[in-house]
């Protein structure tokens, strides 16, 4: 029998991205790094590395007689390779080999051993902040005048109704949400005189708002995020800001409610707070954007979840 190297080396790769894979599911941090409703595709990456690894072992050990009765190949003796030029893993280790390897073990040994970070107020300074804030373009999933009709029907909801009591928990879970669902939560959100932010609608009622503000204003809202400022900000403002992920942590945006309290300059950058206030009209820059203006406000921990992800409307 002879020990084939470079073939355990591959093996040893192969069962420790599944390793990997697992932990991140076992530890819940995989949704730190992906939307929820890619978990399943993530699993079924785990067991296909798993499955990988059982065949990757059958060519670490091989009988010596048979190393040299490829019928298929004429063997250069000297290197050791095939005139079809695909390796058997029992070629020369090289410097491009190591290079190869090191690409793939490298992101193996970060995961490892540093813990996943959570983008924070810098990230969010990098991809624009306010600029990105005062120009993101809304989606009302379903235009004005399927928002108008909904308001036909508001007398049906009491005033002071909290929109998020009778949220159906398969959104919480699954990120997703039937037309019928969203046509009642959009209804509620126009009719209640009290919006809470909760993660599984804040995307989805950040863009009602947004499409119309003067249709809000006024009205009481509840909400967490961690703070973000900028320069050029008055004293007693910033931002309660929330990264949104709609495929990876890659393609997370910022969304969130420039905010004022008398207190917004004791509170420091990526601190997460949880806020009442109320829902008002300001301009920043020329563009008009609601703002909140703080009543009552707590410091609290980092959530669990710290990310937000889009709901999918589910068109039945």
């Amino acid at each position: 029998m002879k020990f084939h190297f470079q073939q355990a080396v591959r093996s040893l790769i192969l069962l420790t991205f599944t390793i990997f894979i697992f932990k991140l599911h076992f530890t819940g941090e995989m949704t730190k790094f992906i939307n929820p409703k890619y978990l399943g595709l993530s699993q079924s990456a785990s067991v296909i590395f798993l499955i990988l690894f059982f065949v990757q072992t059958t060519r670490i050990w091989t009988v010596k007689e048979s190393i040299h009765s490829h019928s298929h190949c004429e063997h250069n003796h000297q290197n050791h390779t095939c005139e079809h030029h695909h390796d058997h893993g029992d070629t020369p280790f090289t410097i491009k080999k190591l290079i190869s390897y090191s690409i793939i073990i490298f992101p193996l040994l970060t995961g490892f051993l540093l813990p996943a970070k959570i983008l924070d107020a810098s990230i969010a300074d990098k991809k624009g902040g306010m600029t990105i804030l005062t120009n993101q373009k809304q989606s009302n999933n379903g235009g004005s005048s399927e928002n108008d009709n909904l308001v036909e029907n508001e007398n049906q909801y009491e005033e002071n109704h909290v929109i998020d009591e009778n949220i159906n928990p398969n959104i919480m879970e699954q990120n997703s949400i039937s037309e019928e669902e969203y046509d009642q939560l959009t209804q509620r959100l126009s009719a209640s005189s009290n919006i809470v932010m909760n993660d599984a609608m804040f995307s989805t009622y950040y863009d009602e708002i947004k499409v119309d503000i003067q249709k809000f204003k006024g009205k009481q809202i509840v909400l967490k995020g961690f703070v973000y400022k900028e320069n050029g900000f008055n004293k007693n403002q910033l931002v309660i800001s929330r990264f949104l992920i709609t495929h990876c942590v890659a393609d997370a945006s910022i969304i969130g409610f420039l905010s004022e309290f008398p207190e917004a300059s004791t509170v420091k950058e990526d601190t997460w707070i949880e806020a009442n206030g109320v829902l008002d009209i300001a301009t920043y820059n020329g563009t008009e954007l609601p703002i909140i203006k703080i009543t009552d406000w707590k410091q609290i921990g980092e959530p669990k979840e710290p990310y937000l992800y889009p709901l999918s409307i589910k068109i039945m």
